[in-house]
């Protein structure tokens, strides 16, 4: 079986899950008290800490991180080096920061998955969108959002542009001019110019693929709902598998059949 330490955000998932036992969770408004009480679930007793380096002394076979840029790369540290393979869901770590993690992931043999988008449909747009890239140029993403919405493209937008750069046999013909440097200058080869971005009431979380090509053209379209529901079989499969991997890796993908 293996061990789990993850957010709340999961914590069903992994109560019903008979192949799991689920060791610990991560919440300071919740700490000192049990799963069962938090969810209304009689019998689910796993611990609740107050920080990760708490939960670690559980002693996980996998750490699902899940918080914030700001302490996401010391938690998943210090999840490797207590022995821990690790589910990274945070967004916006630096290819600076997964390099740092690579190389402790590699001394200590653990792996790490980091996930841009745990909803299957999406991992399977992305793959399809990758096949589409190395044949037709002409490509775009629009990426749609509530006006609320913090990061502008998004996390998913940004990750399926760059996957689409490099699957690509040339750049695309077509750019949207959202990347800048700090002088506000446009930064042509960023893969951010590929997407654009719109909020306006209405909108959930959504995004189109688009490709073109003369007299013919193919949309590939992700939506979500607002619920956290459609992301936990992704990160189940995630936890579930990531203890095959040594260093760093990057998209649900990797772990997937295809």
């Amino acid at each position: 079986m293996l061990e789990i330490i993850a957010d709340l955000f999961l914590a069903r998932g992994l109560v019903g899950a008979a192949d799991m036992e689920f060791v610990a969770a991560v919440s300071r408004a919740n700490a000192g008290k049990v799963i069962g009480e938090v969810l209304g679930l009689e019998g689910a007793a796993t611990p609740i800490f107050a920080t990760a380096e708490e939960g670690l002394s559980s002693k996980p076979d996998v750490f699902v991180e899940y918080t914030k840029p700001d302490v996401a790369k010391a938690n998943i540290l210090s999840a490797l080096e207590a022995g821990a393979h690790v589910v990274v869901g945070t967004a916006h770590l630096s290819e600076d920061d997964f390099r740092d993690i690579d190389a402790v992931a590699q001394r200590v043999r653990r792996g790490v998955l980091a996930v841009p988008n745990f909803a299957l449909s999406m991992v399977l747009l992305e793959k399809f969108a990758e096949i589409a890239a190395r044949y037709i140029p002409n490509r775009a993403i629009i990426d749609y959002g509530d006006p609320g919405t913090i990061s502008v493209p998004s996390h998913t937008a940004r990750a399926l542009a760059r996957r689409l750069s490099k699957a690509a046999r040339a750049p695309s013909a077509l750019s949207w001019g959202n990347s800048a440097d700090g002088e506000g200058n446009l930064e042509p080869e960023s893969s951010d110019d590929e997407i654009q971005s719109v909020r306006v009431p209405g909108y959930l979380v959504s995004l189109d693929a688009i490709f073109g090509m003369p007299d013919e053209r193919l949309v590939m379209r992700f939506e979500a709902g607002l619920g956290a529901d459609l992301y936990v079989d992704g990160a189940l499969l995630a936890i579930r598998e990531v203890d095959k991997l040594i260093g760093v890796h990057h998209g649900l993908d990797t772990v997937m059949d295809f």
